[in-house]
């Protein structure tokens, strides 16, 4: 990991929640979360489908919809309050301390441009320079990401381009700037094996050579061994566990991350067969009191359905929130049985 002697983080999310607001239901996106990234660290959100993840990144950038969307906690990024900037600032942060790879290069990027047209323009918003100048930096830009024949595909329409060489050129328009933090969301999702490493290993270079933190949401944990400094896994909307990449993928501290190393092929053997997680992740317009993983979770006890697990540490820098955690003090054991017998107890007093 390579972090700069800047102390203060890139990106500092407190107590961060999202919610969707519909004429329906509520749906509770994103609960609680927590976390910071430092100067040239690498932090990797993971977690399944519907987990939270691509809102989180989204609201670090204040991309989510106004309309019906309600945002509470703090969201720092390079010193600013993204909540409640202007914006003016906004539109200056984006794109230029800040910047992001999304998912689907076809959709991001604008059909009717070119490749050089896009990154040119992005490039004058921010600096202020000269069409010729904004054309060289999109040219060097090309260049830096390594698509073949640069002064080519300069001029060439985003259709006109495969599915790894769109990603390399939104790569290109999201550096191009310099930007302090980067967010990547599944840049390599749609792209084959081939393809995927090939990014993967571009992303990870540029990153170390320009010093940039970034973030980088995955439900694939391979992505993640690969690239990642520190990983934070989210399930219904929480951090269930998070700390250093070894330590997390090595020695898993909660049972979803457990299962979710469990359930892929880089957690087994190959003679082994593949273990799935039992049941659904849950209605996150209906969420009920405690954990959310209790009813798939193998080790739950009563307590669990009581209340949210507070995060504590397994190990010095990796944190999980389970009550099951190995090393459990005294008193929270003792806590556990009373609150277990209390809800054996209510039916009797309720009966009586």
């Amino acid at each position: 990991m390579m972090l700069s002697k800047d102390k203060s983080p890139l990106a500092e999310v407190n107590d961060l929640s999202v919610r969707f607001v519909t004429r329906e239901a509520t749906v509770h996106a994103v609960n609680g979360v927590s976390f910071s990234v430092m100067p040239g660290e690498v932090l990797c959100i993971l977690g399944e489908s519907g987990s939270g993840k691509t809102v989180t990144l989204r609201a670090l950038m204040r991309l989510l919809p106004p309309r019906r969307t309600q945002v509470g906690g703090s969201v720092q990024v390079c010193g600013a309050d993204v909540l409640t900037m202007p914006a003016r600032e906004l539109r200056d942060l984006r794109g230029g301390l800040v910047s992001m790879i999304f998912q689907e290069p076809m959709t991001a990027l604008d059909p009717v441009y070119t490749v050089g047209q896009q990154i040119g323009e992005t490039v004058r918003r921010h600096t202020g320079i000269g069409r010729a100048a904004a054309r060289a930096r999109a040219l060097e830009l090309l260049e830096l990401v390594r698509i073949p024949s640069p002064e080519r595909r300069l001029d060439a329409y985003p259709h006109e381009l495969s599915g790894g060489l769109r990603q390399r050129a939104m790569i290109a328009m999201a550096l191009s700037c310099n930007p302090r933090l980067l967010l990547a969301d599944e840049p390599t999702t749609a792209l084959d094996a081939t393809v995927q490493v090939q990014v993967l290993i571009l992303l990870r270079r540029l990153q170390r050579e320009l010093g940039m933190g970034m973030i980088f949401v995955t439900h694939d944990l391979g992505v993640a061994a690969e690239i990642a400094d520190t990983i934070v896994v989210m399930y219904a909307g929480r951090v269930v566990e998070s700390g250093p990449v070894a330590q997390v993928l090595g020695a898993p501290a909660h049972p979803y991350t457990a299962g979710l190393l469990a359930s892929t092929v880089h957690g087994q053997a190959r003679d082994r067969d593949i273990e799935a997680i039992p049941g659904s992740p849950p209605d996150m317009r209906r969420l009920l009191p405690g954990c959310s993983f209790a009813p798939r979770c193998a080790k739950r006890v009563a307590a669990c359905r009581l209340a949210v697990p507070e995060p504590r540490f397994a190990e010095p820098g990796h944190m999980a929130a389970c009550l099951a955690l190995p090393g459990s003090s005294a008193g929270e054991r003792t806590k556990i049985r009373q609150d277990e017998s209390m809800l054996s107890e209510a039916p009797s007093r309720m009966a009586s």
